[in-house]
């Protein structure tokens, strides 16, 4: 640059070639800066670039820098071809729960106006993405955590539809099944024909707690402080007050809690217990039937 001549502006390309972040997160966070779609980044990539847009980017690369995950630096995370609203107060939601979602969606396939029940819903996006392809369903959803049910209830409005014939979900807030007794409802409401969850399930100690994305969630979220299967024990031998003849349980877990859990599964009588594997091939879901 000579003397007194402006300073070169900054582009897509020069802004991504400088960033240290990975290729992939500094696009997400360019775009949303932006507010581009992917294909504008591409396309556009060597327009001159707004100042205030490049401070903006500045901002967001930073706090990626710092470890912040994605999700909640733009607010949003895509979950089962949905756009959900993501904050500090839930967990983010991941690919391989999408697994918990396809197995109760074909436990309910058969039924009619089929109950469904999601104890710890957290972003809401096993339910509402359950209420999405099952616009007949009933789905009632728990969580203790009165900042959770607020971001899960703005999903909900967000992504479903308002006249869908199993009507809005039902959000309660308390400790698993005690939201349901605490409920002003009488306990007959209450027969499910498939219960999903995904509690917490890291054990206390487990270095992954302080690691990447997750020392940024609600810890209360991830772990029981215990050996990890605290909550998965309470949902499976609580269970059966409020299963429909017939009807499944489904639990998301730990990499190496599959055993243990469908031993939990087997003491409380439950039949056809199986674990299916995630993307990763690991077993991440276990399932039972109430006979």
């Amino acid at each position: 640059m000579t003397s007194g001549s402006a300073p070169t502006a900054l582009t897509v390309t020069s802004l991504l070639r400088a960033s240290p972040l990975a290729a992939l997160d500094a696009r997400v966070l360019l775009g949303h800066a932006l507010g581009w779609r992917r294909t504008e980044l591409i396309t556009r990539a060597d327009e001159p670039l707004d100042p205030r847009a490049v401070a903006a980017f500045r901002t967001l690369e930073a706090k990626r820098i710092a470890g912040e995950p994605i999700a909640q630096i733009v607010g949003v995370r895509e979950f089962y071809g949905l756009d959900f609203e993501v904050t500090p107060d839930v967990l983010i939601p991941r690919p391989d729960t999408e697994l918990l979602v396809e197995t109760a969606l074909a436990a309910i396939e058969s039924i009619p106006r089929a109950r469904v029940l999601d104890l710890g819903t957290g972003s809401g996006a096993i339910a509402v993405a359950i209420a999405s392809v099952r616009p007949d369903a009933r789905v009632w959803a728990v969580d203790r955590s009165a900042t959770a049910i607020a971001v899960a209830t703005r999903n909900a409005a967000k992504l479903l539809d308002a006249h869908r014939p199993g009507g809005p979900i039902a959000f309660l807030q308390g400790d698993w099944y005690g939201a349901l007794e605490d409920s002003s409802m009488p306990a007959s409401a209450f027969e499910f024909d498939a219960i999903v969850s995904n509690p917490p399930y890291i054990a206390a100690g487990d270095p992954h707690l302080e690691t990447g994305d997750l020392r940024f969630e609600p810890r209360g979220a991830l772990t029981d402080e215990s050996d990890g299967l605290t909550a998965i024990r309470a949902i499976v031998v609580g269970s059966g007050s409020f299963l429909a003849k017939g009807a499944h349980l489904l639990i998301e877990h730990g990499y190496d809690q599959a055993a243990q859990v469908r031993a939990l599964f087997e003491a409380a009588g439950f039949e056809h217990i199986r674990s299916l594997q995630d993307l990763a091939g690991i077993e991440r879901t276990t399932g039972g039937q109430r006979i």
